[in-house]
């Protein structure tokens, strides 16, 4: 068998495997007959799961302390699913997707013969860990357009191509169809969350964007970023109580986050975990390897090399 593509006729050993820990039954609540392929990418995995009548159900049980924290892409390829999550449940036809959070309780479900597609995503790779998932999940996606409409196509291709697919074109295909699916989940979370934005003070939307364009400038710091905007330090700190992080935190979170999608995103040709680091901001590789353990819970050698591997208990989860 080609590296990277693997396949099972255990359909509920394989998500646990490959997706997470879930329970998967027919229609007679038996165990689920069926085939489910895995195509590797990089840290991208694609999963096409093929069976009858067939209903997935992830309990409400924590992941282990050690499970990489991930999103997937539920694509139909035959016949509708039906996902529930987060307290909405939406049918999703092939044409469309939807998102799953996959360290919380959701169910799928296909009342007939069925074939469908998982894309499993690392949250942090999706560049965009600000957004909170409860509002995004179990909402049908429509066909991407823009830049973004390339996206169907490409999985079609990967689906078919993958026996053919290197491990270092895989990789820059995975990069890609991360940054395609990003695009997606930012414009669903701009439907989703326009009012509890203009819920802000305006000056705490202008306060995030000055931040997000100056995260490379070693000085940004809370007193840099209140004499920017004229305001004492004080009542920046005001400003931020109601969004639950301090600016500074926020300021070292958010380099933390970039340097993580930069490390993973360009796999072995990404450059020294030092030229990051200092890329977007830290002062030393010291001090960087600490924020960074603060956030991932590993140094970033480690974590790198386990995002590089693409072994299913690669870590990445923020603590």
């Amino acid at each position: 068998m080609p590296p990277g593509t693997e396949t099972s006729t255990d359909v509920e050993s394989a998500f646990a495997r490959w997706l997470t820990p879930l329970v998967a039954l027919d229609a007679s609540d038996r165990r689920a007959d069926g085939s489910v392929s895995l195509r590797r990418f990089g840290y991208v995995r694609m999963l096409t799961c093929a069976s009858g009548p067939l209903r997935l159900v992830r309990g409400p049980r924590p992941a282990a302390p050690d499970t990489e924290e991930a999103v997937a892409l539920l694509v139909p390829r035959e016949g509708a699913a039906r996902l529930a999550q987060d307290g909405r449940g939406v049918s999703v036809v092939p044409g469309e997707s939807a998102l799953v959070d996959l360290r919380r309780a959701f169910t799928v479900e296909h009342e007939g013969t069925a074939r469908t597609l998982f894309l499993r995503l690392p949250l942090h790779a999706l560049h965009v860990p600000s957004v909170p998932l409860r509002s995004l999940t179990a909402r049908a996606l429509p066909p991407p357009a823009g830049s973004a409409a390339v996206l169907p196509a490409l999985l079609g291709h990967l689906e078919t191509s993958a026996p053919r697919v290197s491990a270092p074109l895989g990789e820059r295909l995975g990069g890609l169809v991360t940054d395609l699916v990003a695009g997606l989940v930012e414009d669903l979370a701009e439907d989703t969350e326009g009012p509890a934005e203009d819920d802000r003070h305006p000056l705490v939307v202008t306060i995030r964007q000055y931040i997000d364009r100056h995260l490379g400038d070693p000085e940004l710091s809370a007193e840099l970023v209140a004499a920017a905007h004229l305001i004492s330090v004080r009542y920046l700190h005001r400003l931020f109580e109601a969004e639950g992080v301090t600016v500074g935190r926020l300021i070292q979170r958010q380099r933390v986050e970039r340097c993580a999608g930069e490390l993973a995103r360009r796999g072995r040709s990404s450059p020294s975990i030092a030229v990051v680091a200092a890329r977007w901001g830290f002062r030393s590789p010291a001090h960087f390897s600490r924020a960074f353990k603060s956030v991932y819970g590993r140094p970033p050698q480690q974590w790198r090399r386990m995002v590089m591997s693409g072994t299913a208990d690669a870590p990445g989860t923020r603590v």
